[in-house]
């Protein structure tokens, strides 16, 4: 039986917000019913709650699952169904479209051409619609900017696809999009905005568990759970503060150099600045960290399930390394220069190499949705067919979990 893969883009707003996501799925064979077979893997396998939470899902949907009856059924609170660029407008198509809107579905189109032809083609089935998507990496004359004006004035909302570089990020924008989908925009806020913020009891906290002389690596996993404040401690430690001799390896290595009094007196100094709020926000990129650390030190328990906690910090430290470049908005290279790192982590992270950074190649790779290096990946190292798919799954579920956090307690 062949796995499950389900690839999920984050589509934000202008406010930089989670609105919805983008599921992609991709059979070894693929057949006129990928979209049904996407939809039922989501609802069957893997959950609504896990892959989207409290958000809607675009889908794409092929011609031949359009007029099937079978979409009747689809619980249409989960999903945004969004019509295949090359699914004509034939009168069963027109039809089909027109019923699923009285019956509440929410409908797209996927990538359509902007011209004044295109969208007169269409014109029959605007007023079902929701949502269109523009792909904006293509060339696009002057009316552009007044179809997308004219369908945001008819409660259209118009979202950018395929954002993958500040100048498309830029064009999309210029051109009036609603919503945004691209790995440039999931990074986004990173490149403008460099402010991640912790709250203050996990500020507290910690705090605590270093006045209370709690054993160093009851405070490492705590700093492990909460990624903001460990990409801010590694700026404090970045701004010249300190010069360590020996090369940093791990966040308990950090710990350890830094010493106690000096941590405890940081994290005062963030309670009274603006650096923290008491509300839960987590942005795209911290969604990351927090993704790729969960992968990072999965797939190393898997291939080494005696792994020492040692290596496990390591592998946790290249995770939030391979990310601080969206941090400074400098490239890596640079940004490793200022920071006194182990030969290992370094090699890891600009060269892919060893095993650390082995790993970190792969999870690159599943983030591009690119199931061959998955497999293999699983062929080199004598693992189980589906075993980093079962890796992902656990990751996306911590992520949701990290996305929607449960009130601290006192």
């Amino acid at each position: 039986m062949e796995n499950v893969r389900i690839g999920r883009q984050p589509i934000l707003d202008s406010q930089e917000t989670i609105v919805s996501y983008a599921l992609m799925y991709r059979e070894v064979l693929q057949n006129k019913y990928s979209s049904a077979s996407l939809i039922s893997n989501v609802l069957n396998k893997f959950g609504t709650e896990t892959l989207l939470g409290d958000k809607r899902a675009f889908v794409t949907v092929e011609e031949k699952f359009l007029l099937h009856d079978l979409i009747l059924t689809i619980p249409g609170e989960f999903f945004i169904l969004s019509l295949a660029s090359d699914v004509k407008l034939s009168e069963r198509v027109i039809e089909r479209v027109e019923l699923l809107h009285k019956k509440g579905f929410l409908l797209s189109i996927e990538h359509l051409d902007f011209n004044l032809s295109v969208v007169e083609e269409y014109e029959l089935i605007l007023h079902c619609l929701s949502f269109v998507k523009i792909d904006i990496r293509k060339d696009m004359d002057a009316s552009v900017t007044k179809i997308i004006s004219d369908f945001k004035r008819s409660g259209i909302t118009v979202v950018g696809d395929n954002i993958y570089d500040s100048v498309l990020f830029e064009k999309a924008k210029a051109l009036g999009c609603d919503w945004f989908e691209g790995y440039f925009f999931a990074e986004l806020k990173i490149v403008e905005n460099a402010k991640y913020e912790a709250s203050y009891m996990q500020v507290l906290k910690l705090y605590r568990l270093l006045m209370d002389d709690v054993n160093i690596d009851e405070i490492t996993k705590e700093f492990e759970n909460n990624h903001e404040i460990t990409l801010q401690l590694l700026q404090f430690i970045n701004s010249g503060a300190f010069h360590f001799r020996r090369k940093i390896s791990s966040i308990h290595h950090v710990l350890v150099l830094v010493g106690r009094i000096p941590l405890a007196q940081w994290l005062m100094l963030m309670i009274y600045s603006k650096s923290i709020t008491s509300k839960h926000q987590k942005t795209p990129l911290m969604l990351m960290v927090k993704n790729r650390t969960e992968l990072m030190e999965g797939i190393l328990k898997t291939l080494r399930p005696d792994v020492r906690s040692n290596m496990l910090g390591e592998a946790y430290f290249v995770g939030v390394l391979s990310l601080i470049d969206r941090v400074f908005s400098m490239q890596l290279k640079d940004v490793l220069k200022h920071i006194h790192i182990s030969e290992e982590v370094e090699q890891a992270l600009l060269k892919y190499e060893g095993i650390m950074g082995e790993i970190l190649e792969l999870i690159v790779e599943i983030e591009q949705f690119n199931t061959d290096a998955a497999i293999a990946f699983e062929k080199k190292h004598g693992l189980k067919q589906g075993q980093l798919n079962d890796i992902v799954l656990a990751s996306i579920q911590n992520v949701q979990a990290f996305e929607s956090p449960k009130e601290l307690e006192d």
